[in-house]
Parts: C-alpha cells; sequence; structure tokens
C-alpha cells in the first residue's frame, strides 16, 4: 500500500504530536475502551471516540507522514488531540496483538472458505427481527454512513417534507469540512457526500422533482466552499459536481420551473463559482429556459458584460482572470444563437495576445467563412511579428496553402523552424513542404541550417541530437548511426540507436547497453540500469555469449558492491538470464 500507515505511526511519533497532558488523556480514554471502532481502509483510520460526545477521528498516511483530523474543538485548530492519540494507541495495540490460536497451515487451508454477500444474507435471515434491528443499531454506532443511511430510511417513512428536510440536512452536514481536508482523507469525505447525493437522486425518482431543483441549487454552493478546504489531487469535486448538476438539469426538465428565476439562479450561480460549477449553463439549459429564460439570462449577461473593458494592449493578469467567466458566458450565449458575428464580436473584446488573433481566425475557419478568417490571421501575424503563437502561424499557413498561396505558407513555416530547429518544427515544415511539393528542397535547407548552428555552437558542436531525432524520425537509422559516431548524441539516442539496430549490429548494441546501464546506475537509476542489463543479457544469451555477460557482470556488482538494494534488483532480474 503506498500509505501504508505502518510507518506512520508509532510510541514516539504520537509522543511528539500530542502534548503531555493530551497523551495522559489519551492513553486514558484507550485504556477505558472509549475507542468504539477501528475502520481500517485505503491507508485511512477512521474512529469514533466517546467523550463529552462521539468524537470523528480520522488518522492517514501522506507519503509516510501522518495526517490527523478530529471534529472536536482542539482538532479543529489542527492539534494533536486526545482523541487522536486515544484511535492511534487503539491501532498500534491491534497490529501488535498476536493471533489468539495457532492452526496448522495445511489444516488452515483444508478449512477455510471464500465468505461472500451471499453467505452474509443467508445468517441475516436465520436472526429473529429484533436481533436483526439491534445488530442494525450496534452497526450504526460505529459507521456514520450508515447511521445517515438509516435517518434517510426513518424520514422515507416520515412523510414528504421530512423526507426533503432530513435529505437537506444530511447533505449540508456531510459536505462541510472542517478545517483543511488532507489528500488522504479525501476519500472518505467523498464517500460520504456520494450517499448524500444518492438521496437527492433517490428523491427525484420519487417524483419529488420540485424539491430537487431547490435542494441542488442549494447544494452546488456548499460543495464549492468544501472544494477551497481541501487538497483534490484525485478529482473527487469534480465528480460529485458532474453529479450534482445532472441531477438538477434531469430535475429542472421534470418539474420545470419558472424560466425567467431560472436563469437569474442559474446566471448567478455561474458568474460567482469558479471550479466550473454550471459551466456552460445556457447550452445545457437552453430547452427549459425557453424564449424568456434565454432572454432573462441575456440581460443579466449583457449587463454584466457592460462592465468588462476593451483590451487592444497588454494588461495586468487581474484583468483577463476577472474577466473569465462572463467571457465564457458570452461565449456560450453567442454558441447558442449560432450567430458567429455574434461569438466573433465577444472575442473581439481582448485583443491583447497572438493567441486572441488565433481564436478570432479558427472561429470563422470553423464556419467555413475562409476569407474572414485569413484576413484575422494576417492581422495577428501583423500585431505580433515576433514571437508570435505557433497556433496562429499553423492556422494562416493552412489558410495560404487553401488559397494556393503556397510560399507565402512556407516562409511562416521556415520562419517557425529558424526560431526553434528542432523535431517538431521540423516536421510541421516537412507537412507544409510537400502540400507545398517541394519537400525535398526545404528539407536541404533545414538540415544546412541545423548543421550551421551546431557548428557555431561549442555546446552543442559534440552533440548532434537534434539532427540524429530528424534521421530517426525519417526511419535514417544508419545515417543517425554515423551521425552519432562522428559527433556524439545523447544517453536516450545511443540506447535508441541500440535498439534500433539490434538485430543487424547486435555486438555494437552490447557494448552501448553495457555502458550506459553502468550511467544509469552511477546516477541512482537503477531501474534503467536493470532495464538495460537484461537487455544485454537476453542479447549475450541469443549471441552464445553468456559466460562473458557473467564476467562482465561480476565485474559490475563488485562495483555497486554496497548498494544492498540493487544487488538485489540484480539477482532478482538477472540470474536466471546467465547461463552458469
Amino acid at each position: 500500500m503506498p500509505n501504508s500507515l505502518a510507518g506512520a505511526i508509532s510510541i514516539a511519533i504520537i509522543r511528539r504530536l500530542a502534548d503531555p497532558e493530551a497523551y495522559q488523556q489519551g492513553l486514558t480514554y484507550y485504556s477505558s475502551g472509549r475507542v468504539s471502532s477501528l475502520n481500517e481502509a485505503a491507508g485511512s483510520i477512521q474512529s469514533i471516540v466517546k467523550g463529552t460526545k462521539d468524537y470523528q477521528v480520522t488518522l492517514t498516511s501522506d507519503d509516510g507522514v501522518l495526517d490527523f483530523a478530529c471534529d472536536c474543538p482542539t482538532g479543529q485548530e489542527f492539534l494533536f488531540c486526545k482523541h487522536c492519540v486515544a484511535v492511534a494507541s487503539a491501532w498500534l495495540d491491534q497490529t501488535k496483538k498476536p493471533a489468539t490460536k495457532k492452526l496448522d497451515k495445511t489444516k488452515a487451508r483444508q478449512k477455510a472458505k471464500k465468505v461472500t454477500l451471499a453467505d452474509a444474507e443467508k445468517f441475516l435471515r436465520e436472526e429473529t427481527d429484533e436481533d436483526l434491528v439491534k445488530m442494525m443499531m450496534d452497526w450504526a454506532k460505529d459507521s456514520p454512513e450508515l447511521s445517515e443511511r438509516l435517518i434517510l430510511y426513518a424520514a422515507s417513512r416520515s412523510g414528504s417534507a421530512t423526507l426533503v428536510a432530513e435529505t437537506s440536512k444530511a447533505f449540508a452536514k456531510v459536505v462541510r469540512i472542517r478545517g483543511f481536508l488532507h489528500r488522504g482523507e479525501s476519500r472518505a469525505w467523498a464517500q460520504r457526500v456520494q450517499v448524500a447525493i444518492q438521496g437527492y437522486n433517490n428523491l427525484l425518482e420519487e417524483g419529488h422533482s420540485e424539491a430537487v431543483v431547490e435542494l441542488c441549487a442549494s447544494a452546488l454552493p456548499l460543495l464549492l466552499k468544501a472544494a477551497h478546504s481541501m487538497d483534490d489531487s484525485n478529482g473527487h469535486f469534480a465528480e460529485l459536481r458532474d453529479q450534482l448538476e445532472a441531477i438538477h438539469l434531469k430535475a429542472c426538465f421534470e418539474a420545470r420551473p419558472d424560466p425567467v428565476d431560472l436563469a437569474k439562479r442559474l446566471f448567478q450561480l455561474e458568474l460567482a463559482s469558479d471550479f466550473d460549477v454550471l459551466f456552460g449553463a445556457v447550452l445545457k439549459y437552453r430547452e427549459i429556459l425557453g424564449d424568456e429564460g434565454l432572454k432573462a439570462y441575456r440581460q443579466l449577461a449583457e449587463a454584466e458584460w457592460a462592465k468588462v473593458p476593451v483590451k487592444t494592449k497588454r494588461d495586468d493578469y487581474w484583468s483577463s482572470a476577472d474577466h473569465f467567466r462572463i467571457t465564457k458566458i458570452m461565449e456560450a450565449l453567442a454558441k447558442a444563437s449560432g450567430d458567429v458575428e455574434e461569438l466573433v464580436a465577444v472575442k473581439l473584446r481582448d485583443l491583447t495576445h497572438a493567441y486572441n488573433y488565433f481564436l478570432i481566425s479558427q472561429t470563422y475557419e470553423e464556419a467555413e467563412m475562409f476569407d474572414k478568417a485569413l484576413l484575422w490571421a494576417e492581422k495577428g501575424l501583423q500585431a505580433f511579428p515576433v514571437n508570435t503563437d505557433p497556433r496562429l502561424l499553423e492556422l494562416a499557413a493552412e489558410l495560404y496553402h487553401r488559397n494556393g498561396r503556397h510560399e507565402d505558407a512556407m516562409q511562416l513555416m521556415w520562419a517557425q523552424y529558424v526560431a526553434r530547429p528542432l523535431l517538431d518544427n521540423f516536421q510541421k515544415l516537412e507537412e507544409h513542404a510537400k502540400k507545398a511539393g517541394n519537400w525535398e528542397v526545404w528539407r536541404k535547407r533545414a538540415l544546412d541550417e541545423l548543421r550551421s548552428r551546431m557548428e557555431s555552437s561549442s555546446h552543442f558542436r559534440d552533440d548532434h541530437s537534434f539532427l540524429i531525432e530528424i534521421f530517426f524520425h525519417e526511419g535514417k537509422v544508419e545515417e543517425a548511426w554515423k551521425e552519432a559516431r562522428a559527433s556524439g548524441c545523447s544517453p536516450t539516442l545511443w540506447i535508441e540507436l541500440a535498439k534500433a539496430r539490434e538485430n543487424e549490429h547486435p555486438m555494437e548494441s552490447l557494448q552501448i547497453y553495457f555502458q550506459y546501464g553502468e550511467v544509469a546506475a552511477d546516477r541512482g537509476d537503477y531501474e534503467a540500469s536493470i532495464e538495460l542489463l537484461e537487455r544485454a543479457a537476453k542479447l549475450a544469451q541469443k549471441l552464445g555469449k553468456s559466460a562473458p555477460f557473467a564476467i562482465f557482470l561480476q565485474e559490475f556488482r563488485k562495483k555497486f558492491k554496497p548498494k544492498r538494494n540493487f544487488q538485489k534488483m540484480i539477482e532478482d532480474n538477472l540470474s536466471s538470464l546467465i547461463l552458469e
């Protein structure tokens, strides 16, 4: 397990994190049986500790470092409280307890059987109703998720008003984050929120569409607030947001709320929210909004849009960021109307980068308005003649080709290549030159330019990697090999050359694997070293050279004798490939 708790919890760590008073109180809590459960999954412990009330504790390992959370007042101040001490002590004690009874391994294997949910169902059916209820309630004390499910179940039997109210309360309760939620804790949180969202879906399926519209609209800001208090590296927020939005959209289709009220709610939520909440709402909801709702939505958007300045020179970054959401709203409105000129008018509000000209040109090009597309591409090139956006250059070149202006297209691609004579720009030059029908002329010019650059630079004089990458791209392996022998290249390319020439020139490839296997080991990249030595061993076996390889490996292991983990890797991966 990548986030194993074994290295993150110890007595020394507990004593270091807790102050002396909390440490002693926590031990007392544990010894007096106040830790009611230890639920461990995916590198995380969740538990309930009985104090003046029941407190929920979560312990997890983030790359070997203990993260903790408790909803008691001390825990909310990010301190390792007595409840955390109690849970950590309980977990340590549990992991150290020996098995109560040792079984003969053979007998254990014979007697053991896989237990499934079907088995559980079978035994539960044998219990009395009273015992089942008692078991369920006992389990609920130790499981917040089960407790919440049972409360919602009871609410569903108590009338629709109670069910709606309890469903709303359940979501508000589980979505709230006290303090900050670390990556290792986010999964358990997301699972609980998922259960609450399912409650909204259940309400919708039971015919409460009007209530669900309001519930989802209220839930989205709560979810957004939670997103600002967590490490969401695992992407849980986006999944939960999408589920809530899908339920809201479906509920709106069924309930058909007042279109003007819906327009106001959607606009306010989208404009005020980050994390793409209700992104592009007008496109998703336009059928529900109808003409009346779209008109109201547009009026709100245009009033906000009027505040956005026209920008033709580079402004401070905050200006672009500040107007991002209203810009996207206006673009969505234009797309909903199907009016290309309206969409272009939105993009014309900001002409501070070559990329903005590209977007305008691309909009016209996609609408097959090619003359206007070329006009705006050329305007962009005039406005940004130096270090222009490569996407603008390539689109302009495509439009030139379309008009039969192949030489103009090639001049753009050549300028891009000269600015950065690397493989990707060589490939683009090749693509456009083939359209122009004169690739060989441009290829010679490109290679001459690259050789001239390399010879005039002391840095690249002994490393012709750029040129060798081009030969590889063209499938000219032997030309690449000759260039590497004459002028050198990067270790990565030497290895690629060895792999490409292995069948025809095995001994040369073998030498490269030996050399760079040792280089990788010297820099501590043992996995790369093992991969190269494995290739060398298989190749030596194929050539009948396993004995010389074994001698080489013996000397190699002597050099890296202090590296015990590396020695183990060599033993595990190479021993079976060497003939004794």
